[in-house]
């Protein structure tokens, strides 16, 4: 099965394999929470989190509007922040190196209602990052140890069977991502972080 991956203008357009989704979790770190600042309005929930879909970059297709597609990075070595350059809605983010084959699908890019995702991907297992929230909210507990280790068998599966090559994001083959990155400084990334 198949859900739409489309960006809030709808000029960035794919699709997800929703069967090598692994778990859906709500994310509050400082880090999450300066990306949803650089977009702007409406990137992060009530709490300063960030939902995403842990999946395989393999499950991701783009189908129109690649043109759209933009990354930036926090720092020098943080993670890759893929997002919608024309309506700034954040996609996903991705390791540096593409052999870790993962990327955290933020749900705002997902074209689905609530009721769908539930139905599709299962409900949110884990919230983390929890001490970073602007409002409280209950920590993930034992459900975080089931989505790490879900994430864990998905990401060595990738690897052994060669999986990890089939990467959206990077170029074939290559380290190198499919757009330039865009890395702050770090006084650029001071104003994002309150």
């Amino acid at each position: 099965m198949t859900m739409q991956l489309r960006c809030r203008c709808g000029k960035l357009r794919g699709q997800v394999d929703t069967a090598r989704v692994a778990a859906r979790a709500v994310c509050y770190c400082k880090d999450c929470q300066a990306f949803g600042r650089f977009l702007g309005p409406g990137a992060l929930d009530a709490a300063g989190g960030t939902e995403v879909a842990a999946t395989l970059p393999a499950a991701v297709r783009f189908d129109s509007g690649l043109e759209h597609l933009a990354c930036m990075s926090l720092s020098p070595k943080g993670l890759y922040r893929w997002y919608a350059s024309c309506c700034r809605t954040p996609v996903g983010t991705t390791p540096r190196d593409p052999r870790t084959s993962y990327v955290g699908l933020i749900r705002a890019c997902l074209d689905v209602s609530p009721e769908q995702m539930d139905r599709e991907l299962g409900p949110v297992r884990s919230h983390v990052n929890t001490a970073s929230a602007t409002k409280p909210v209950t920590s993930g507990g034992v459900a975080t140890f089931g989505v790490v280790a879900r994430v864990g068998m998905m990401l060595l599966k990738a690897r052994l069977g060669g999986g990890y090559r089939d990467n959206p994001f990077f170029e074939p083959r290559s380290r190198t991502p499919v757009k330039p990155v865009q890395v702050l400084s770090l006084e650029e990334r001071k104003a994002l972080t309150r």
